[in-house]
């Protein structure tokens, strides 16, 4: 199961590499952004940013040295960071340059170095293009139909709270909302956690959302429902107030196709790699070098024990 499990994961790693990830996050704040010219040049505005001994190092230089950090570098406005990954590129071109003047790149670790990359875009290249080839609308809606019967909608609540540290507190939360006291506005006077701060709307949940005890009486009240007792979780003591019921709007087909291409990319992958594996020759050593240990025989199904008789 182990090995099964770490061959998948590079299978992952390999088609993950092939095709790019697909963030919905990243797409939906794409399709959020305002069409801002001056916020986003075009590549033909790309003017000259540094000179290193009349090397030109240009802002599409800067901006693609960027794209190569981790998204937490990425949140960060362009023009915060920028010195610093202009001066990692000028520091880099120098050392490129001393490199260079002394022939390492005739030397063999470079050679090496550049082989073993030459092999890694030929891997990717070749595999992207053999998913590409073998995707087909017809996988991705049989891989939508499946994951939509593994994941029937699921009933959601849309529930105000005001959380507090006592129940005496909660009581006389309760006590002020049977009066006729605002929830929203007792919340954003009396709550502590973050919901506070907009009347203590949670929006829409599922129920393993929820620590236990909040979920199973805010499921059990009706729309309009005020807690008649504070409810205690780990967290304090919370007031609820249901605010709506429905079933879960589960994603259409042309929502989840992003995700749908993944996961079908990396089951296209996989076979491709076992049928390549098939038609080879294929000798593995241990770590060692010796040959390696023979796998254990699956072990003989033990024959039912007949039913006694009565």
């Amino acid at each position: 199961m182990l090995v099964k499990t770490m061959r998948a994961a590079l299978v992952v790693a390999m088609t993950t590499a092939a095709l790019g990830s697909v963030s919905m996050t990243a797409l939906a704040q794409d399709a959020k952004a305002p069409a801002d010219k001056k916020a986003a040049p075009s590549l033909a505005d790309d003017p000259v940013v540094a000179r290193v001994n009349g090397k030109e190092i240009k802002r599409s230089d800067v901006l693609a040295s960027l794209q190569q950090l981790g998204p937490e570098a990425q949140n960060y406005p362009v023009q915060m960071i920028y010195p610093q990954l202009l001066e990692q590129l000028v520091q880099s071109e120098l050392v490129s340059e001393a490199g260079y003047k002394a022939k390492l790149q005739d030397s063999a670790e470079v050679k090496k170095r550049l082989k073993e990359a030459e092999q890694q875009f030929v891997q990717q290249a070749w595999l992207r293009a053999e998913i590409d080839k073998r995707m087909t609308q017809d996988k991705l809606k049989a891989a939508y139909d499946k994951w939509v019967k593994a994941n029937p909608p699921q009933d959601e609540v849309r529930a105000r709270h005001i959380l507090v540290k006592t129940k005496e507190e909660a009581d006389a939360i309760i006590k002020q909302l049977k009066g006729g006291a605002d929830f929203a506005k007792l919340a954003g006077e009396k709550g502590t956690d973050g919901t506070k701060t907009n009347g203590g709307d949670l929006g829409y949940f599922v129920k393993d959302q929820m620590v236990k005890e909040f979920a199973e009486a805010a499921f059990a009240m009706k729309p309009g429902d005020l807690s008649q007792t504070p409810v205690k979780t780990e967290f304090g003591y919370h007031v609820i107030k249901v605010e709506d019921k429905r079933k879960q709007t589960l994603p259409t087909f042309d929502q989840a196709a992003p995700q749908l291409r993944s996961a079908v990319a990396q089951d296209i992958a996989e076979e491709v790699i076992q049928g390549l594996r098939k038609g080879a020759k294929v000798e593995t050593f241990n770590i060692d070098g010796g040959p390696m240990p023979a796998a254990p025989a699956p072990a003989a199904a033990t024959p039912a024990k007949p039913a006694e008789k009565k």
